[in-house]
């Protein structure tokens, strides 16, 4: 611990000024900084603060506001989208940003070879073009009223054509070119991120104060795993901020005269176990409703998050856009009998040794989730409360840089994650459709109906045909218990008070988003 701490330190005082240098703790890494080909949470923060979408998203979360685009239309019939681009744009490497990086950025999410993951909040697309060197028109086959909400979100970011390509697949390895108010300078990988300030970035989103250039001449990111370690370092005052405290460290924390703790506007974000319900395990429905019958989700929430945090028994928080109180699965809920009754209807019965088996096999779960943050400790509290009902529940954690290679896998039988959304819409098409299989449709969920539903809250104009249409599909994925949500999830951003002008954010897991007001 000495050691990170005073790597951290040396970090700092090795700036062209100390307190020019603004120094962020992470407890993982990202297995790289691509933003085209990732849904890791520990990509985002890094993405938002070296590069800029069109259109940047108000602390309300829902508000869409101009940022490199400064103007759009939409035609009558939610197809059309043209984006009016500011002129005055550069990349890091001084490199003018036109229309044409703006298509390059877009299509290159859109090749099939990419793969990326976040395809499906670009729209059903039929043609992205730039008819002049600052317009872009964003041609859909169908509307999709999400359109604006999901631009703001760092698989949308520019990116220069010529980095790429003189990168190639070090690209988000060894550098990525942005237009954000930081510029990459170096990784090493598990260890640190360096960048440094944008001199000429001056185009910041509207919800900032200072539009830019950034105060700070430099941003250093360093991975801490260890909790301890962190929570030293942040009262020492030797780092300045982060969003990856242990919950348990929080109310001593916002007691400590030098820090403040600071939350967003909502805490859109679930942690859940994900059922990949072609392994035989966990095929039948009843089984997946047992096990999340059998845990305690309030007990979690009071041992483990210290209550930073709520029980979840819907996939989404009730205050998310399109939530549906009647969807709510009453299979959500703690009743530890009721579970072994629903295990001994579907065939698996208690053996002498404790452990439940059907036709001599024994009821053996595999899970795979990440070796840092609350992952550990929530699957080990499952594993204990399954144990007591005959399930044997084996975990393996894997460490942030590779976890979703093995994610990416089939021999497994569930994941824990967390995962964070904007709108029930959002959720739901990202998890549930089938055209997200394998990744990060990880169930295996193939529906007609919950397509069909999904595709038309996706693409529906009357927010109550969509609402309508969520609704159903809510009840549908619920009901055939294809997660365990166990945490509504509280978020907090951990400030140093020299640190000034700084408010919580929150797009996809990044609380700081552009930095543009904070001061040292």
């Amino acid at each position: 611990m000495r050691y990170l701490i005073g790597l951290a330190l040396a970090l700092m005082l090795t700036a062209p000024a100390a307190a020019q240098t603004l120094t962020m703790l992470r407890n993982i890494d990202a297995p790289h900084y691509d933003p085209a080909r990732t849904s890791s949470g520990a990509t985002t923060e890094v993405s938002f603060l070296i590069g800029d979408t069109l259109v940047g998203l108000d602390y309300d979360l829902k508000t869409v506001t101009p940022l490199l685009a400064s103007s759009w239309t939409v035609s009558p019939d939610g197809k059309l989208y043209t984006f009016k681009l500011r002129d005055d744009v550069t990349f890091c490497s001084g490199k003018k940003m036109t229309a044409d990086d703006v298509v390059y950025s877009f299509k290159r999410v859109l090749d099939p070879d990419i793969r990326a993951p976040f395809l499906w909040r670009m729209g059903p697309v039929k043609e992205v073009r730039a008819p002049d060197p600052y317009t872009v028109e964003y041609e859909l086959t169908a509307p999709y009223g999400e359109l604006l909400l999901q631009l703001t979100n760092f698989q949308a970011t520019i990116v220069n054509k010529d980095n790429v390509e003189a990168l190639g697949k070090d690209f988000g390895v060894k550098g990525i070119d942005g237009t954000g108010p930081f510029c990459f300078q170096s990784w090493e990988p598990r260890n640190h991120i360096i960048a440094t300030r944008h001199a000429a970035y001056k185009w910041g989103p509207p919800i900032y104060q200072n539009r830019g250039p950034v105060k700070y001449e430099r941003l250093v990111w360093k991975m801490v795993p260890e909790e301890a370690a962190r929570l030293a370092a942040m009262a020492s005052g030797q780092v300045d901020l982060t969003y990856s405290m242990p919950d348990q460290y929080l109310p001593q924390l916002s007691k400590m005269p030098n820090l403040q703790v600071l939350r967003p506007e909502a805490d859109l974000r679930l942690f859940y176990l994900g059922f990949k319900i072609s392994r035989d395990n966990v095929s039948d429905v009843r089984v997946r409703r047992a096990l999340s019958m059998a845990i305690d989700r309030k007990q979690i929430v009071d041992s483990i998050y210290f209550g930073n945090g709520e029980p979840a028994t819907t996939f989404v928080h009730p205050k998310t856009p399109d939530f549906a109180p009647a969807s709510e699965s009453p299979f959500n809920r703690y009743d530890p009998q009721a579970a072994a009754a629903l295990l001994d209807e579907a065939g698996w019965k208690m053996g002498t040794d404790g452990f439940r088996y059907k036709d001599g096999n024994k009821l053996t779960i595999q899970l795979y989730g990440f070796a840092g943050g609350r992952s550990p400790k929530v699957t080990e509290a499952t594993q204990g409360f399954w144990r007591k009902i005959g399930v044997d529940l084996r975990l393996q954690m894997w460490d942030g840089t590779i976890v979703f290679a093995k994610l990416a896998q089939q021999d497994y039988d569930m994941w824990s994650i967390a995962f964070p959304y904007s709108s029930a819409g959002d959720a739901l098409r990202l998890y549930f459709h089938s055209g997200n299989i394998p990744t990060p449709n990880r169930m295996n969920w193939k529906d007609p109906e919950t397509d069909r539903l999904l595709d038309i809250g996706n693409t529906a104009l009357d927010p109550a045909e969509r609402f309508a249409a969520l609704a159903q599909v809510q009840k549908i994925v619920q009901d055939q218990a294809l997660w365990v949500p166990l945490v509504h999830e509280g978020l907090a951003l951990v400030v140093n008070k020299r640190v000034k002008n700084i408010r919580a954010h929150h797009v996809y897991t990044s609380m700081v988003y552009k930095l543009l007001d904070a001061t040292p």
